[in-house]
Formats: C-alpha cells, sequence, structure tokens
C-alpha cells in the first residue's frame, strides 16, 4: 500500500511534470523566469508576493511529502527500517541517498518524509542523506541543468552533491548522540508495540496529525519570514559582484537560508549571470540553495539535535563555498 501511494503521488506531482518539462528545457534553453524577479519594494508584499507564488508550486508536494512521512510511521514495519537505514556506518547512508533520488523532493518536501523516518529510529546519518539527496541529485534537476545552463555545471553539481550528501551524514552521525531517541519518537514506539490493537486509520490519523502540527504551522511562518527577508537578502545584482569572497561568502549563506521550489536554483543562477554576478557566487547560489533552508531546519528541529542540524547548515555553506571557488576556475 505504501509503495502504491508513493508511485502514484510521485507520477502525479514529479516524475510526469519534469518528463514533460525536460522536453521544454531542450527546446528553449529555459525552464521558466527565477522566482525571485518581483522585486518588492517592502518586506510585507515582499513575504505575501513569495509565499503565494511558492506555495502554490509546492503544495502537492508538501501534501505528499506529509502523507508519506505518516504512512511510512504505520505501513512499513520498523525493524526492515532498521535493517536498511538503522545503521550507523557509510553503507547505511549510501542507501539513504539511492533512496531519495526517485523522490525528486525539494528540501522542505522532504522534510516530513525525513521526520517519519527519524520516528520509526531511522540513523542521523542515512536520514540527513536521504533529506540532502532529494534536491541536491534530483535527476530531472540536472537534466534541467544541462539544457539550460551547460553540463560542465552537472558535473560540479553531482560532484559536490555526492560530497555533500556523503559527508553531512557521516560527519552528523559522528557528532550525534545515538544512545538519545528524538522526543518525538517516543509516541511512535509505543504505537509500533502494540500494532494489532488500534486500527489502522486511526493510527494514521494520530501518526498525520502529529506530523502535520510539528512541522507545517512553523514551516509557513518561516516562508512568511524568509519572504521578507529577501529584501536585504538579494541585492539587486551587477558586475560588482565578482568572485571574491566578499560576495562568494554571503551568497552561500544566503543560498542555505533560503527556501525554494524544486529546480528554481537554475533560473535564478541562469538571471544573475546574465546581469553580471560573478561565476563564484552563481555557483555557491547553485549548491546551497536547493540543499536545505532554515524553514526546513526548523522542521526537523525536533527530529535531530540541534548541534547536528547547526553542523549540516555550515557544511552546506562549506560546500557552497568550494564549489563556488572551483566553479570559477573551470566553468
Amino acid at each position: 500500500m505504501f509503495v502504491l501511494v508513493a508511485v502514484i503521488g510521485l507520477y502525479y506531482v514529479k516524475w510526469s511534470p519534469y518528463y514533460l518539462k525536460s522536453f521544454v528545457a531542450a527546446d528553449k534553453h529555459s525552464i521558466g523566469a527565477s522566482i525571485l524577479n518581483d522585486n518588492p519594494g517592502d518586506p510585507v508584499n515582499a513575504a505575501l508576493s513569495y509565499a503565494k507564488v511558492y506555495f502554490l508550486a509546492i503544495w502537492k508536494a508538501a501534501v505528499l511529502g506529509v502523507i508519506l512521512g505518516s504512512l511510512l510511521q504505520v505501513l512499513i514495519p520498523r525493524d526492515w527500517l532498521l535493517r536498511m537505514f538503522g545503521g550507523s556506518g557509510f553503507s547505511s547512508a549510501l542507501r539513504g541517498g539511492l533512496f531519495a533520488l526517485p523522490g525528486m523532493m525539494c528540501t522542505c518536501c522532504a522534510a516530513p518524509v525525513v521526520a517519519g523516518m527519524r520516528r520509526q529510529q531511522v540513523s542521523v546519518g542515512a536520514a540527513l542523506a536521504f533529506w540532502i539527496a532529494n534536491p541536491v541529485l534530483n535527476p530531472a534537476t540536472l537534466v534541467f541543468m544541462g539544457f539550460v545552463l551547460g553540463w560542465g555545471f552537472v558535473v560540479l553539481r553531482l560532484v559536490a552533491g555526492v560530497v555533500l550528501v556523503l559527508g553531512v551524514a557521516l560527519i552528523a552521525q559522528r557528532i550525534s548522540r545515538p544512545e538519545q531517541m528524538p522526543e518525538s519518537a517516543l509516541v511512535a514506539v509505543v504505537d509500533a508495540s502494540t500494532p494489532d490493537q488500534k486500527k489502522f486509520l486511526v493510527r494514521w490519523a494520530r501518526s498525520l496529525w502529529q506530523l502535520f502540527w510539528n512541522t507545517i504551522p512553523v514551516y509557513i511562518l518561516a516562508v512568511l519570514l524568509m519572504g521578507a527577508a529577501r529584501v536585504w537578502l538579494f541585492p539587486h545584482v551587477d558586475g560588482a559582484m565578482s568572485n571574491g569572497l566578499l560576495w562568494l561568502l554571503p551568497m552561500a549563506i544566503v543560498g542555505m537560508l533560503f527556501m525554494i521550489p524544486t529546480a528554481a536554483e537554475i533560473p535564478i543562477v541562469q538571471t544573475m549571470l546574465s546581469l553580471g554576478m560573478g561565476m563564484a557566487p552563481a555557483v555557491a547560489l547553485l549548491m546551497t540553495l536547493p540543499s536545505v533552508s532554515l524553514p526546513s531546519l526548523l522542521m526537523l528541529r525536533k527530529d535531530f539535535d540541534g548541534k547536528v542540524l547547526v553542523v549540516v547548515a555550515l557544511l552546506t555553506v562549506l560546500v557552497g563555498v568550494v564549489s563556488g571557488l572551483v566553479g570559477a576556475l573551470l566553468l
């Protein structure tokens, strides 16, 4: 039942639309205008206008993410999940990254699924690999990127993405405290210990409500906050945005904090390059914009140690900076 829901949902929300969009990218070398093109004048208008565009773009995937994250807790046996993703080593993180590839979700839409995984005691490394691989190693995004920006960008994104996914997973696993279960997992343990004593719909409703309440309200508030902050986060782009660290590091940090729909980093970077942004900050944005975001980090605040989430954010910025320097030399 879980596989059936996942396949139907992903086909409707992701696979079919992206298949059609790939022909648009190949024909027009574009997948649309930058989502940041409106140049808002004040924070309130910036928050409302961006939230409208953003949520219209992602709401189907967000609903699917919450459904899959809740169903995962009541339909998939915990012992199977632990055999596949419960280890603290490289193989478990690798499997987490590979299982993410069909999902093709943005970081915020994948977060409810990751929360469901953690509540079933999936290891920190495997859950993080699944989370970050969804947007960073998205096969459809890589295809769009090749047609729009060039295949050199794809190679750089793929190599840096693998380093980011596995590096974050292994380092975060090492610094985490595996003996401590996330507080939000306690209910899942009780439910799983007596699976036959409750009807499926009752258990699913409880899981769905808990997941929704712990992730979606803070998600909406954070999106509004970041939408307002883009008045200051994204200054007017001109030729002064060179390849130096003066622009590279701030753009990497901004990209890590901001949230975008799947593949929206491509038209953003395409537009900024055409306006004169240097290659280094542009590549940094290409890496950090999809990887994580402040809203998605807040959505998972109860499922990972705060120290782990801070390390994830810092490593994302580091990979963005290094990728920007490499991109300035090679692209």
